[in-house]
């Protein structure tokens, strides 16, 4: 069984840019902000490349912009590190704080766009 097939939900691969915003241990925004290249996108997680070395274990307030330029706020938790070369750092993170409108967005986007 390969990775994708056990994933629960399937991934979109999203030309998108993202903002995140780092939570410290108390919940208080540190108001660093990073811009990322979104890789993919599901129900459940992102994966992300940029030039920034964040930690794992650390979280994010995101702000996704979505195909309808609409903005889906989110918590997420990065759980992926690894380093690649010309682009810093991919990352994967698994989204923790979601409004269920806005996970029927990603999800109502995959059933238009399944193969």
């Amino acid at each position: 069984m390969t990775m994708e097939e056990k994933r629960k939900h399937k991934r979109l691969d999203l030309e998108v840019d993202i903002q995140l915003e780092r939570l410290d241990e108390e919940g208080i925004t540190t108001l660093k902000y990073v811009h990322v290249d979104v890789t993919d996108l599901s129900h459940s997680g992102i994966g992300f490349s940029c030039g920034t070395k964040m930690e794992v274990g650390s979280y994010y307030d995101t702000k996704i912009q979505i195909w309808t330029k609409e903005v889906i706020d989110a918590v997420i938790e990065i759980v992926r590190r690894e380093d690649e070369s010309e682009l810093g750092y991919h990352y994967g993170g698994v989204f923790i704080g979601m409004t269920d409108t806005d996970a029927l967005k990603i999800d109502i986007y995959q059933l238009f766009n399944a193969e």
